[in-house]
């Protein structure tokens, strides 16, 4: 069995915590750190979803996550990761329109409004707020500041902390969105990100794969299956194809 085969068949094996679990290890083993594949996984994953990861984390790997990210990584990017970890998010539908537009003013004078940017603010905000809360804060802060959050982040801040944030206001506008344009990114160009291909099909195949495909074929103007079967090859490919239905 070759590699990626092989990897795909081992990954299949898992719940889906547990596939997580060690996608997350092994971004955090040996002298580097994978810091594109913690971001992606503890910034997109809900609070049950994350409850999970841990209890598989620890059962498998006799740490704390929260441990292991917290000796890997440092300053700012420590802390939102960290925020992500606890599954601290609030989960009601219900949007405080008050609360959106003290939050969207409290975004605005830790970052635009000053010299220097209080990234503390923006990790409570957009660690802890519901989903739709935060949509409706996006929206005041746009009026506020005349430009998206997205831009905001861009020129407050940079590397992984600006990754990690721009990951979380992405899956807050639009999860399935995010994930098709991963995919998209796994494909793009000379060669292939098998590890990123499989981890977001193996990932989103029980959960939101539907959504992500229509995303794909509204945003790329091609079907996934078709961009999936140019780009592997083999068995792989057939169990790629399987997995997303096509």
């Amino acid at each position: 069995m070759n590699g990626k085969l092989e990897d795909i068949s081992v990954a299949l094996m898992m719940p889906t915590p547990m596939f997580d679990a060690h996608a997350l290890k092994k971004s955090m083993k040996g002298a580097g750190t994978d810091e594109d594949t913690l971001i992606e996984i503890m910034c997109t994953r809900t609070n049950a979803e994350m409850a999970a990861i841990k209890l598989a984390y620890k059962k498998e790997f006799k740490n704390e996550l929260e441990d292991d990210i917290m000796s890997d990584t440092s300053g700012h990017l420590k802390r939102i990761l960290v925020s992500m970890s606890t599954g601290g998010r609030e989960e009601n539908d219900e949007v405080d329109a008050e609360k959106a537009a003290a939050d969207a003013k409290a975004l605005f004078e830790a970052g635009e409004k000053q010299l220097g940017t209080d990234e503390s603010k923006f990790n409570v905000i957009l660690a802890t707020r519901s989903f739709p809360q935060l949509r409706a804060t996006f929206d005041i802060y746009a009026k506020l500041a005349k430009k998206e959050i997205e831009d905001s982040i861009k020129s407050e801040m940079s590397g992984h902390l600006e990754k990690a944030m721009l990951t979380i206001v992405s899956v807050v506008r639009n999860k399935a969105a995010f994930f098709a344009q991963l995919l998209h990114r796994s494909m793009k160009g000379l060669g292939t990100d098998d590890k990123l291909l499989i981890r977001v099909i193996v990932s989103r195949c029980e959960k939101d794969l539907l959504r992500i495909k229509a995303e794909y074929l509204k945003n790329y103007n091609k079907p996934l299956a078709k961009d999936i079967a140019g780009d592997t090859s083999g068995d792989y490919r057939a169990m790629l194809l399987a997995l997303i239905k096509d």
